[in-house]
């Protein structure tokens, strides 16, 4: 199966959990919690703020190596956008690719998906854990915090 295939199929629509395919084209699902919701609106809220030379896009998919993974918010550059405009998945990943990590996620999964992120382009990969604390990467590891914001992010909500 390829994500246009996903796309169009009907029984696929509307489903409370986000699909990705691996490599073989075989669908692989996770279940989303409404906390997980929630800190995905606080990811959106948070880079609409500090970053608003680019736009932010919520479960944006992009090919990878591995399959089509789906970033659960990530921003583009207005660059990166008038290269890719809206296309779906993306060839190459936005300049930062953000995943909640899920308690169905394993930190080899998550691990996985940064490589698979960066090796596509991704300048950061940010890992927001359950109680709102990113962790970011880059080609070279581990940082401190994020280049783009200058700062340790932290989606924590009252």
């Amino acid at each position: 199966m390829d994500w246009a295939s996903v796309i169009a199929n009907p029984y696929l629509q509307n489903l409370p959990f986000k699909i990705e395919l691996n490599k073989w084209g075989k669908i692989l699902m996770s279940p989303a919690s409404n906390h997980h919701g929630i800190l995905q609106s606080e990811a959106v809220y948070y880079l609409r703020r500090k970053l608003p030379g680019g736009r932010v896009i919520v479960e944006c998919s992009i090919k990878t190596d591995d399959g089509v993974k789906v970033a659960d918010v990530a921003w583009a550059s207005d660059e990166f956008i008038r290269r890719n405009s809206e296309s779906t998945p993306y060839e190459e990943a936005p300049e930062i690719c953000l995943e909640i990590v899920s308690p169905s996620n394993s930190r080899e999964e998550m691990n996985e998906k940064i490589q698979l992120y960066l090796a596509k382009g991704a300048v950061e990969v940010w890992l927001c854990a359950a109680d709102g604390n990113v962790t970011h990467f880059a080609k070279e590891g581990q940082k401190n915090r994020s280049n783009f914001t200058k700062e340790t992010v932290s989606l924590k909500y009252k």
